[in-house]
């Protein structure tokens, strides 16, 4: 397998109007400063067509999951008016650290940019942007829960900032939490390593993974649901920490929802 095939996106849907992808971690939507290729760029050399492009809404370069982009003007303002009206639905998957006591809640709380720190956001008591976040508890690890998280509002790291204001910060975020993997040891009892061999961690990047979209492609049809299953580090460790932890796969708060989270199924 050539070293184009190994890195192939995704395409989880596509006709004249619009593709879906899976975007993996580390690609960004537009051009950064680090030079590399953009979203687009990668999308359109490996469809070899004569296709144009135009981006709907965004990710942050480090989450991955599911993201829609327009072939047209047409489809670009009708997607573009689902996003900004609340008709598209966006359901993420975070690992996070901390106890989701409540199992489910709401925060409504004003993001602005962080003062000299490029880049950055943070929650405001006011002067901010509107934002609200929900999320529900799906599995308790213990030391590590996963969360299902839905935006209401489309603010630039909104779920990143949101959490952690709520004591469940994502368990790697080196921009606004931490940047210490995740080990197999916080939740395996009796965790024991042979003597001179260095634990290998579950997951080093962004816990974070944009699962789910619901949005009508068109006015007027009911919506389509897609879903962006989680690359091979993400759901080994959902793996390990489900089968691993105190309560093993009663964990899970509902039945059924492992098996659906491993195999990409719709929630």
């Amino acid at each position: 397998m050539s070293k184009r095939d190994r890195t192939a996106i995704e395409v989880i849907y596509q006709d004249d109007e619009v593709i879906v992808v899976n975007k993996p971690t580390g690609i960004s939507v537009t051009h950064d400063r680090s030079g590399a290729d953009d979203l687009p760029s990668v999308l359109l050399q490996q469809l070899q067509g004569d296709v144009e492009l135009r981006l709907v809404h965004r990710l942050d370069k480090d989450t991955s999951g599911v993201i829609i982009i327009a072939k047209n003007l047409p489809a670009q303002s009708w997607l573009s008016s689902c996003f900004e009206k609340g008709i598209a639905r966006k359901m993420y998957l975070a690992l996070v650290r901390g106890a989701a006591i409540d199992g489910h809640g709401v925060i409504d709380a004003e993001i602005a940019a962080a003062p000299r720190e490029r880049n950055k956001m943070q929650v405001v008591s006011k002067g901010g942007k509107e934002a609200v976040t929900e999320w529900e508890l799906l599995a308790d690890f213990g030391t590590i829960s996963l969360l299902a998280v839905y935006p209401k509002t489309g603010r630039t790291h909104q779920i990143r900032v949101h959490l952690p204001s709520v004591g469940l910060p994502l368990a790697i975020d080196p921009t606004y939490g931490s940047s210490q993997p995740i080990l197999l040891s916080e939740v395996k009892q009796g965790y024991r390593l042979p003597r001179g061999q260095e634990e290998r961690p579950l997951m080093e990047r962004l816990t974070l993974h944009a699962y789910q979209l619901r949005v009508p492609l068109k006015e007027g049809q009911e919506p389509s649901v897609f879903v962006a299953g989680l690359d091979e580090k993400f759901r080994a460790a959902v793996r390990m920490l489900a089968k691993h932890n105190k309560k093993s796969f009663g964990a899970f708060v509902k039945e059924g929802v492992f098996e659906k989270v491993i195999s990409a199924q719709p929630l």
